[in-house]
């Protein structure tokens, strides 16, 4: 009995083991790629010209010309890039807060978008969604709100960025932050691939669908969503992705459900991590919990009852027709 319940367990850690590798490789051959491009950019001219592009627009959204720079950064590499730069500027609570607001919305697009993409889900709708949300956040939090015009003061200095020189050493460094992005989501993925096949063998994993079946439903999903959900908001959207990309695989999730759970994810997710490290910038963060979790819900209800219309549509004019 004891020899048949370790063959189980082992069995399942092989295949969960089997899982997370697949899944490190398939977001691996995304993740080390761009990092390492973009660490290497960090060097040139390109980004400079990036900023100095897009600063001219920042007014219209409450923003001064210099807070183009965390945003091209977080943007382009990850959270902690653009809160390492705006904790090297002079700025207003409002313009700190409106960052933070933008920066949870659409950070490491390409990496994150990327992976999104490789699910199934098409690019031009996450860069839409998340670039859509976090202008028009920004334009509401500026009209909305007139306060906030005292001068930010920062509280505990997050990581920084070593700069280096000589192009030796520049792609030693580009080389060793993929590696390390690429380790650090097979920490969390393998372990976390390990615990969905735990919880499909022993049929946890349905109970803890039938669970969150009204959230779901509520969102207009089906139930084999739930997890993915639960690992996108905790772990975060790469992380989500890759639960996602088994789902599709064994569960057959379906295109529209599939668009809704990226849809919730791209506007709220990692919701632990995003939230915390933004304490060192003095802000509000439930506020910005809030912003992110109503937004989600809104955007993802909206969309479902729109693509239900177009599907009864559809299909009613597939209907044939009896009358003479």
């Amino acid at each position: 009995m004891k020899k048949d319940r370790r063959s189980v367990i082992v069995g399942i850690l092989r295949r969960g083991l089997k899982a997370g590798l697949m899944t490190t490789w398939d977001l691996g051959k995304i993740i080390f790629p761009i990092t390492l491009v973009m660490t290497l950019l960090r060097y040139t001219p390109v980004l400079e010209w990036i900023v100095t592009l897009i600063a001219p627009v920042m007014k219209w959204i409450g923003l001064s010309g210099d807070a183009a720079i965390p945003l091209v950064l977080g943007n382009f590499l990850n959270l902690y890039a653009g809160i390492g730069a705006i904790l090297t500027l002079d700025l207003t609570v409002k313009e700190v807060f409106i960052l933070a607001v933008m920066l949870s919305f659409s950070h490491n697009l390409l990496i994150e978008s990327g992976v999104a993409a490789r699910v199934g889900v098409k690019l031009w709708v996450i860069l839409a969604v998340r670039l859509g949300l976090a202008v028009l956040s920004a334009f509401v939090i500026n009209i909305v709100w007139q306060g906030g015009s005292e001068q930010a003061a920062y509280g505990f200095v997050s990581q920084t960025n070593e700069m280096v020189t000589g192009w030796g050493s520049i792609i030693l460094q580009g080389l060793e932050k993929a590696s390390l992005g690429v380790l650090q989501l097979a920490l969390i993925v393998i372990p976390l691939m390990i615990f969905i096949q735990l919880m499909k063998d022993l049929s946890w994993l349905s109970t803890f669908s039938r669970w969150m079946a009204p959230v779901t439903k509520g969102l207009g999903m089906k139930e084999n969503t739930s997890t993915t959900l639960a690992a996108g908001l905790v772990f975060g959207l790469a992380y989500g992705a890759g639960v996602m990309i088994q789902a599709v695989k064994e569960d057959g999730v379906e295109k529209k459900d599939l668009y809704l759970a990226f849809i919730f994810l791209v506007a709220c997710h990692a919701v632990i991590e995003d939230t915390l490290i933004f304490i060192p910038l003095g802000i509000p963060v439930i506020w910005l919990l809030l912003v992110r979790l109503v937004t989600a819900i809104l955007l993802t209800i909206i969309v479902s009852v729109i693509w239900k219309r177009r599907e009864l549509n559809a299909s009613e004019r597939k209907e044939p027709s009896y009358e003479h």
